[in-house]
């Protein structure tokens, strides 16, 4: 077990297995020395945990809680390709998509769950420039997505 992976369970959690395509994609891939991930929803033994929007039937704590778990199966998706999350040398980029009710405007706050867990996981090298965007409706009726990049040491 790396470092990361040893870090992940420290803070009690363990890498989940990658969340298969829901189409025609791949989970991740690399170029050069970059790992770029598709959008992963925070699916839980192949199963999203809840639905809906956010601001509506989905509490923003709710979905910073799921945009964690979206930012975990993103680092599955980033070791499926680069074999050892050891070999991260940073986050170079975020983008969350949050299924928002009209009125809702907290897509920031609720990114930080997936922010704020690749700081606890990786230290400085989880810093990151990030998009926090609101939607009218995910895949699966998915209350968040995250895809991230990552550069490779």
């Amino acid at each position: 077990m790396g470092a990361v992976e040893a870090k992940l369970a420290e803070l009690g959690l363990s890498l989940p297995d990658v969340v298969p395509p829901l189409a025609a994609y791949q989970p991740a891939v690399q170029s050069g020395p970059y790992v770029y991930t598709a959008g992963q929803l925070p699916m839980v033994d192949g199963k999203l945990p809840v639905t809906g929007k956010v601001g509506a039937e989905v509490t923003p704590e709710e979905a910073k809680e799921l945009a964690r778990t979206c930012a975990l199966n993103a680092l599955a998706a980033v070791k499926s390709v680069a074999g050892d999350l050891d070999r991260i040398a940073r986050v170079v980029k975020v983008v969350g998509f949050v299924a928002s009710a009209s009125d809702f405007t907290g897509q920031p706050a609720v990114l930080n769950g997936a922010s704020e867990l690749l700081g606890e996981v990786l230290g400085d090298k989880g810093v990151h420039a990030r998009s926090a965007v609101g939607v009218a409706v995910l895949p699966l009726d998915a209350p968040v997505e995250v895809e991230i990049q990552v550069e490779l040491a």
